[in-house]
């Protein structure tokens, strides 16, 4: 969920990043039919270029095909909501696992870094500024991507970082903000990784995501 342009960027790349975020964060909403010659201009970019960037958007399951009748962005449901925070507890509860064993110094200060600018986020969160959600699911997704960023693992990380893309898409659409209780799942989440305590990490992660769903599913979020 990086926002920030890579240096020698392709144009079809610049692209990609575009729609990919602005589907993410609801500026093109679920079930909106993606019409090639609008997102040509809107994203400056020929045709074709949106045909590949389209189907590697699928692929990572962020648009719909509709046969014959083009693209669309997938709608929100509790069931598939359920469905992608299976897989991400399922991924990053593994990622955890090696992550402990294997982290060195320079991996806790990634971990500790990363920790006290999203806590520095909740906190204004918790105290009602919400003008910044982009940046409060940057800084979650920072924190998580560092808790296992030592795993060892390339294709694990890139996985994870398409399900938690796909996860997040579900709290910004819904504005999903637990306050205080995920914020303290945060900082146990640090207080194990410091620990290496990975069996108690992978508790409090899972409960983690799990309130996030029924939180999301049970106030009506996703009507």
């Amino acid at each position: 969920m990086d926002s920030s342009t890579p240096p020698n960027e392709t144009a079809g790349e610049n692209a990609y990043r575009k729609i990919r975020s602005d589907i993410i964060f609801g500026r093109l909403a679920p079930g909106q039919k993606l019409k090639l010659e609008r997102l040509r201009g809107r994203y400056d970019t020929s045709v074709s270029t949106l045909r590949e960037i389209l189907y590697r958007l699928l692929s990572e399951g962020f648009i719909l095909a509709e046969g014959q009748r083009g693209f669309e962005v997938p709608p929100l449901s509790a069931a598939n909501l359920r469905e992608v925070a299976d897989m991400r507890d399922l991924l990053e509860r593994h990622a955890l696992r090696d992550s402990f064993a294997a982290g060195d110094i320079d991996w806790e200060g990634r971990v500790v870094a990363a920790h006290h600018k999203l806590a520095r986020m909740e906190r204004r969160m918790l105290a009602g500024e919400r003008s910044e959600t982009e940046l409060w699911k940057r800084y979650d997704w920072e924190f998580h991507h560092a808790l296992i960023s030592a795993c060892g693992s390339k294709a694990l990380l890139e996985t994870h970082a398409v399900i938690f893309d796909r996860y997040v898409r579900y709290q910004i659409i819904a504005v999903v903000f637990r306050g205080k209780a995920a914020a303290d799942e945060h900082e146990e989440l640090l207080d194990c990784a410091l620990r290496r305590d990975a069996v108690r990490a992978g508790e409090i992660l899972q409960r983690h995501i799990a309130a996030c769903v029924d939180y999301t599913v049970g106030n009506g979020l996703l009507n």
